[in-house]
């Protein structure tokens, strides 16, 4: 656009079209630059840390992402009812939709994102590829024509040769796509890709591509303002991935050399500017051995990962997002944007990686960190010089988070939960305060991947910078969910119900308080697993050379299944005891919940190599002995979900193993079977019942199998 073609408009309002995270980090920055930030709100988020964070929040009628977020008739109408000027779409929801873009200049709303065009343009491998090659821009060689018949695709397999990659048009996150290894089974792949890519997307349009085994996945931040000027600033490595989704991002790479960032950045900028782009993107590449780069996708929006590089460069990059969709100019050159310093971002999701990382649902009872928010790091928001990197400066912790304690995460949206990043001026000490901001931090109430995050961080692939976009699944043993082996979580666990309920344990400081031997049995269920409840039995114990009365920190023997564990108790508080354990001093943070008979803990553990968070309930009034186990014939909701299907009712004879319900959480679709064998004697839910977690289900009256 030239410069008689673009001008400059005012607004003083932003409304923010998405929710979670990355709705507060836009209202923190544009109520920095002084914008009045508009939140907008389903029904489940009504008290969502972005609403109280806003200037001014509307509701939108809903629960669902498409009944709420992604309905564009309720976003241009809350624009409207509040008089906002401009409009952040975030990432995901409705920040590269087309349609969206165009209701909101029709509306005469500003969108803070690139034309239209670009994002129709973008949004289709076939086209974006076609443009890319057109523009000069390295490619994988594949097909991507139009024709889309079996047997032309099956010759342009043939032609391109195997290994080769099936990918839908207009997909994304791994959906519609297939690795294909050998040509007898390319039809049923394509099928199925086909198949999946019209479901998700409404189109079974597909690309083929040659495979790149074990790449890196390097991407380039480009900014581009509405008078042609564009530039990059640098890359970030992406290749630590599960099932091609990113978990870990940082930048710059640890195999980008200055050379390979200045041709990869060309690249991207000639990317952006061939189809009249303006705004923040991002442009995919995968980098093979040899060094050689092909493009793989441009996403048209803020990207999750976007703080890595505004660590390393100094800038906020939602603020100059704001200033180019203003119609102002983009003042810095490319001269101006050098890499100083490192940073890592881990994704912090509310899944159990012991369970296939099953999306996990619930009250979050705790949430404490030490990292700092955006607000607060001094990102340059005035681009009229060359930037100083937040990270080049000074070491420490960045959270970028979108919950608050006591508030519930529910199955309607995505799970997860912050963004946090380590940065420092160089690579190894960005690992390290990112492993201690993990380790410090603490999360009752729900599962999450914080202790899976730390053992990325922990291994020795990791630290030597040489992961690929394989690197999940050829490390999965390694990177495995660290064990209670020895039941330390458990004993402690014991130790601080037996604490905090028992009327005799209140004055265990007193020298005369436990005059007397005090022994306790404890029936204990872990939250997260599947595994037996266990009987735990807790003593007080003399120390050697004294007596019970001489004692002012009472030693407790903790008896289980996995072994004896002896703790002397230094204090206790309100949240948290002091022990120590083997020459081990360490404090426990930890949170109750529940009623008695039923009361639950959560507890953090610092082991010698890892922290973990535990939860386990106190199970002994509802257990006659500690033999009860998961084939009880108690059939309890996974997680919170929809109830989808009822497959069995009252009466029936069902076989252990047997299909019983189908949950869906988070658009996954979960089973749940019979744990024993028997009649069903009591069926709680039917199809339509939306459930909580470990909420009961059905009850089995137990027969022997025949």
């Amino acid at each position: 656009m030239s410069d008689s073609e673009a001008k400059v408009h005012q607004f003083d309002s932003i409304l923010v079209a998405n929710r979670g995270e990355i709705a507060c980090r836009v209202i923190r920055t544009a109520q920095r630059l002084s914008y009045r930030a508009i939140a907008v709100y389903s029904e489940p988020d009504a008290d969502a840390a972005h609403v109280r964070l806003a200037d001014e929040a509307y509701a939108l009628q809903g629960s669902t992402s498409s009944e709420s977020y992604l309905d564009i008739a309720q976003i241009v109408a809350a624009c409207e009812a509040t008089g906002a000027g401009a409009v952040h779409p975030g990432y995901g929801f409705l920040s590269e939709n087309t349609a969206f873009a165009s209701a909101c200049e029709a509306a005469g709303v500003i969108f803070i994102g690139p034309p239209a065009a670009a994002i129709e343009l973008m949004g289709s491998k076939r086209l974006s590829k076609v443009a890319m090659l057109k523009a000069g821009v390295p490619c994988i060689p594949g097909y991507e024509d139009a024709a889309q018949d079996t047997e032309t695709l099956k010759s342009a397999a043939d032609a391109i040769g195997y290994p080769l990659m099936i990918k839908a048009s207009a997909g994304g996150g791994g959906r519609g796509m297939r690795l294909v290894q050998k040509a007898a089974d390319f039809e049923a792949q394509l099928k199925t890709a086909r198949s999946e890519a019209l479901n998700a997307f409404g189109s079974d349009e597909v690309i083929l591509e040659k495979a790149v085994i074990e790449p890196r996945h390097i991407e380039i931040q480009v900014m581009a303002d509405r008078y042609g000027h564009t530039i990059h600033l640098g890359e970030r490595d992406c290749s630590i991935q599960r099932r091609h989704q990113k978990v870990v991002e940082e930048a710059p790479s640890p195999v980008v050399s200055e050379a390979l960032r200045q041709q990869m950045g060309e690249a991207a900028v000639r990317a952006a500017s061939s189809c009249g782009y303006s705004g923040a993107g991002t442009v995919e590449f995968l980098l093979d051995r040899s060094g050689s780069f092909y493009f793989l996708e441009m996403n048209t929006r803020l990207q999750v990962e976007h703080p890595v590089t505004e660590m390393v460069t100094g800038l906020d990059l939602v603020a100059m997002q704001i200033e180019v969709a203003a119609g102002r100019q983009l003042k810095l050159q490319q001269s101006d944007i050098v890499l100083r310093g490192h940073a890592i971002e881990v994704r912090v999701y509310a899944e159990d990686p012991s369970r296939d990382f099953l999306p996990q649902t619930g009250h979050i009872a705790l949430w404490q960190h030490q990292g700092k928010s955006v607000d607060e790091l001094g990102l340059i928001t005035d681009f009229s010089g060359a930037p100083t990197a937040v990270a080049a400066r000074s070491g420490g912790l960045r959270v970028d988070d979108g919950f608050l304690s006591g508030q519930t995460i529910s199955p309607y949206y995505d799970p997860m939960l912050a963004k946090v990043i380590g940065f420092g001026p160089d690579r190894e000490t960005a690992r390290r305060h990112l492993l201690k901001g993990l380790d410090n931090m603490t999360l009752f109430g729900l599962t999450s991947n914080l202790s899976f995050l730390s053992s990325i961080l922990r291994n020795s692939e990791f630290i030597s910078g040489r992961t690929t976009t394989a690197f999940l699944q050829q490390q999965s043993q390694a990177l495995g969910v660290e064990q209670d082996e020895a039941g330390l979580a458990l004993a402690l666990a014991a130790l601080v119900i037996y604490l905090k309920s028992d009327p005799r344990a209140a004055g265990l400081k007193a020298s005369g308080a436990l005059a007397i031997p005090v022994a306790s049995n404890i029936i204990l269920q872990a939250e997260d697993s599947e595994t037996s409840a266990q009987a735990v039995r807790i003593r007080r114990i003399a120390a050697a050379g004294q007596t019970r009365q001489q004692q002012s920190e009472p030693i407790f023997e903790v008896t289980a299944e996995h072994g004896r564990h002896e703790f002397r108790v230094l204090t206790t508080e309100a949240d948290a005891i002091m022990v120590v354990i083997d020459r081990r001093r360490i404090r426990v943070p930890f949170i109750m919940t529940g009623p008695e008979g039923g009361r639950s803990v959560w507890l953090k553990v610092r082991e010698v190599s890892h922290t973990s968070h535990h939860a386990f309930t106190d199970v002994t009034r509802q257990r006659k002995s500690a033999t009860a186990s998961v084939g009880d014939g108690r059939i309890y909701a996974s997680m919170d979900g929809l109830v989808i299907a009822a497959h069995a009712s009252e009466g029936d004879i069902v076989k252990q193993g047997e299909l019983l319900f189908t949950l869906e959480a988070m658009k996954i679709e979960h089973p749940l079977t019979a744990n024993a064998s028997g009649r069903l004697a009591a069926v709680h839910v039917s199809a339509g019942t939306q459930v909580k977690g470990r909420q009961l289900l059905a009850e089995i009256e137990i027969q022997p199998d025949e």
